[in-house]
């Protein structure tokens, strides 16, 4: 390896003829004993990346001078696409979205009820009211026994528990997200029935009259004919005097 090393960076010297000649020899001969020591230590990859070093210092000295001026310099923007989409259909007013779920827990009932409620005050919903309808019991009697003991009955009950949630002024995409919203943290064992009381605009059939009224003609019709009025007035005292109404 020594011997490697000493071939590629085999150099010829002279003899100093003066002291400062001897002094720059000196410095030369000392930098490359460090240079020779340091590839020893560090092995075939330091040789390696020295040479390669060296290359690319050869390749930038032959490359053209430019000046930084010659160089455009922009700024890319980077657009990302709006998840917002606007379109030109005018929104749906609703006067009242209902509620209703029903399930066999009452606690779950509550639980639920306290949470719609809670979200549709933070999104600014406004709650006209929220009452528990009547439940509905179901009775089933069946034999206790399959095959024997007629006598023997027993009795299932099934109770299905309602809480309606009646929301009022509310827009088609709030109602669509805040349905959203509350239907995917539906606990299990409760279902939801939802109606929406929509308002629409008066079809311009029905706004025009079902028939156009004539203009007034001038006749007979318009004269008022007094002819048609009682002769006999009615009258009574005030005073002692007649007066007639």
């Amino acid at each position: 390896m020594r011997a490697a090393l000493d071939l590629q960076f085999s150099l010829s010297f002279t003899v100093p003829k003066n002291m400062a000649a001897s002094v720059s020899f000196r410095r030369e001969f000392c930098s490359l004993a460090r240079i020779f020591s340091g590839f020893s230590h560090l092995g075939p990859r330091a040789v390696f990346a020295c040479s390669a070093h060296r290359k690319c210092n050869i390749i930038r000295s032959h490359l053209p001078v430019i000046s930084s001026s010659s160089f455009h310099t922009g700024t890319v923007f980077l657009s990302a696409p709006s998840l917002i989409t606007v379109t030109e259909e005018p929104d749906t007013l609703l006067q009242r979205v209902s509620l209703l779920v029903k399930g066999h827990d009452q606690a779950v009932l509550d639980s639920y009820e306290f949470f719609t409620t809670m979200a549709a005050k933070e999104l600014g919903i406004n709650i006209n009211k929220v009452y528990e309808p009547p439940k509905d019991m179901e009775r089933l009697t069946v034999l206790k026994s399959v095959h024997i003991f007629k006598k023997h009955r027993v009795q299932y009950e099934m109770r299905t528990h309602y809480r309606c949630i009646e929301l009022s002024h509310l827009t088609g995409s709030t109602a669509q997200v805040f349905l959203e919203y509350v239907q995917r943290n539906l606990p299990e064992g409760l279902a939801m029935e939802v109606t929406k009381t929509a308002m629409e605009k008066v079809p311009d059939h029905i706004l025009e009259p079902m028939w156009k009224e004539n203009p007034a003609e001038d006749g007979p019709n318009d004269v008022l004919l007094l002819d048609m009025l009682p002769l006999n007035f009615p009258s009574k005292a005030v005073g002692g005097d007649l007066q007639s109404l």
